[in-house]
């Protein structure tokens, strides 16, 4: 039977594209100027993890890696705004770590209700009415909406206990917590037989702890041999580490000492992406099975060796039920140390950082695949191209004054740029042409631009007359002359 646990999913997600702002003039008997009343797009729905301590696993996402959030509807007539996209919430186990697909950590979710936004909404585009101005009063376009955040993400679930159990397969890790515990993990007499972790929640007099069963390891496990490298993760948070030894066994070349020595040397060479080091963590030494009268035997012989290195040293049988008294009061002595050793969790603060006074918000640099050519880069820009409708000759002239209010042409101008010059702004590149500075818009029609009258585009009136030529044929006077 597969494994229903999941512990690591790839997700794809997209946030909600904005909504159109709409272009629109009140029209109502005996009010010939009503003026503009086109309202904005909504805004789209954001992609929300949010914990949730009911799900344990990410095998939901492991089956249903896309997830796509609610578009923002567009504007209308009569000042009516569109409404917002659907908020798409995908609730996570407590203990998710968010990272790129490069391994950079964006988010430690801990804590029911722990809310992280994965995805951004775009925003909605202005309607014309929010448009008008002084010298544009009943603009004859609106701004188009920004499109939603998509990222592909990465997901890996960090167990949240107290005590990690490390040991090598077979070693009773797992008879071990089924003993102090309520968990219920499987219990075989074969190698690997624990494929998941297990977690269980262990009562010691006032103290209360988790402790983690992690599958076997092995000498290797920190560079993918066995199991160990797809769970060594799930020690990261651990605040003690327990070393279970099979006093028992009777694979030639091991013993109680050595195979510490083997998962120590596997511990060393793993690097925690949460930070820190595993090497500070308190360790116990736990040797198992000494209800064997050998395995006994030899307990007592290593038990001098591991308390010469300052390890606390405690001998049981979890089959037995001998020494888990002294044990699970001294984990949870150490457990409640650590927690007293950490910094008290602080509430998050809302940091503002204002732009410098000498910051501009953009940067303009030669482009390195055409000679003479220029890209500018910057949030507002780019944002601005975005949201302009090439198609309407209004909007491209208001995209114009924008970009010349932040300055864009004259840092076009200190970089050597000429009149005719190629510029880069996102995906648009278009031929540089600069205006005057200080010049006043001049009125016009609503969709149209006085300032690009001289564009080789085609006119809606030139496409009907050509449509007219193919369909009727050549007016009489044209063919005469």
């Amino acid at each position: 039977m597969a494994s229903r646990f999941v512990d690591r999913a790839v997700i794809h997600l997209a946030a909600g594209n904005g909504g159109n702002g709409c272009a629109s003039v009140h029209r109502e008997k005996f009010k010939p100027l009503g003026g503009p009343d086109g309202g904005n797009g909504g805004n789209g729905g954001d992609v929300l993890l949010i914990v949730d301590p009911n799900v344990h696993t990410l095998l939901d996402f492991h089956f249903r890696p896309h997830a796509r959030a609610g578009n923002g509807k567009i504007g209308q007539g009569a000042n009516r705004s569109g409404a917002a996209g659907e908020t798409l919430e995908l609730r996570v186990p407590d203990g998710t770590v968010v990272m790129t697909e490069r391994g950079e950590v964006l988010a430690d979710l801990i804590g029911p209700g722990t809310t992280f936004v994965a995805a951004q909404g775009g925003r909605g585009g202005l309607g014309n009415a929010a448009l008008a101005s002084k010298a544009r009063k009943a603009p004859g376009f609106a701004l188009l909406g920004e499109p939603g955040e998509a990222r592909d993400l990465v997901l890996e679930l960090r167990s949240v206990a107290d005590v990690g159990l490390l040991g090598f397969p077979s070693a009773g890790k797992s008879s071990l917590i089924s003993v102090l515990s309520a968990a219920k993990p499987k219990i075989a007499d074969y190698p690997f037989t624990t494929l998941v972790p297990n977690l269980g929640v262990v009562t010691a007099g006032e103290t209360v702890f988790t402790m983690a069963d992690v599958p076997g390891l092995i000498p290797g496990a920190s560079q993918g041999k066995g199991l160990g490298l797809d769970f060594l993760r799930h020690i990261e948070r651990c605040a003690v580490l327990v070393h279970v030894v099979d006093c028992a066994t009777y694979e030639p070349g091991r013993d109680p000492v050595s195979d510490v020595d083997a998962l120590e040397a596997e511990l060393a060479r793993y690097t925690p992406s949460l930070g820190g080091d595993l090497a500070d963590r308190p360790r116990v030494v736990v040797l198992n099975k000494v209800d064997v009268p050998d395995a006994a035997d030899l307990a007592e012989l290593v038990r001098p060796e591991f308390e010469k290195r300052g390890l606390e040293v405690f001998e049981i049988s979890a089959v037995a039920r001998k020494g888990l008294r002294e044990l699970t009061y001294a984990l949870g002595a150490v457990v409640e140390r650590y927690r007293a050793e950490q910094p008290p969790p602080e509430a998050e603060k809302v940091v503002l950082k204002p732009l410098a006074v000498d910051d501009s918000g953009f940067t303009v640099e030669p482009d390195p695949e055409e000679e003479g050519a220029f890209i500018v880069r910057g949030t507002r820009p780019e944002r601005w191209i975005r949201q302009t409708n090439f198609g309407n000759d209004e909007a491209v002239g208001y995209l114009a004054d924008r970009l010349n209010r932040l300055g864009v042409e004259d840092a076009l101008a200190r970089k050597g740029a000429v009149p005719g010059s190629q510029v880069t702004i996102g995906d648009i590149s278009f031929e540089w042409q600069p205006s005057t500075p200080g010049a006043v818009v001049h009125l016009s029609g609503r969709g149209t631009d006085v300032r690009l009258e001289g564009t080789d585009r085609i006119s809606a009136a030139e496409r009907k007359e050509a449509r007219r030529i193919r369909r009727d044929g050549p007016d009489e006077e044209s063919e005469g002359e």
